[in-house]
């Protein structure tokens, strides 16, 4: 039990520090004056893409290193991803009344998400 939460931390460390690099940096690549925010957008797609793919993987291969799967979707995606985030942001555009922005962002998550994941999988599959 002790080596799993290791694991877990050390995936989260890695996938937090992650999230903190690129969410900024991708925000700042968006157009001025948007308050869309496309950084935590961005990082929830990626690691929706990467949970399907590091499943996708597991399957495939039948690779089934505990501490390996660990690491990858509790640790490193669960500590990337931003669901909290993206719920906490979506409530401040509902609140600040921007309606359209909070209906776009919280639909557009949930399609690209889902995509991404579904893309990742259908990938490993044709590997």
């Amino acid at each position: 039990m002790l080596e799993a939460i290791f694991v877990v931390g050390l995936g989260s460390f890695v996938g937090g520090i992650s999230r903190y690099l690129l969410a900024p940096y991708v925000q700042g690549l968006s157009p001025a004056g948007s308050s869309f925010p496309w950084g935590t957008f961005v990082v929830n797609i990626l690691g929706c893409f990467a949970i399907g793919l590091f499943y996708g993987v597991f399957e495939r291969w039948n690779l089934m290193n505990p501490n390996l799967k660990l690491f990858l979707t509790a640790g490193l995606c669960g500590g990337f991803t931003t669901f909290s985030t993206f719920m906490n942001e979506s409530f401040q555009l509902v609140r600040a009344q921007d309606y359209f922005y909070a209906a776009l962002y919280l639909s557009s998550s949930l399609f690209f998400g889902l995509l991404a994941l579904y893309l990742a999988q259908l990938l490993i599959k044709l590997i």
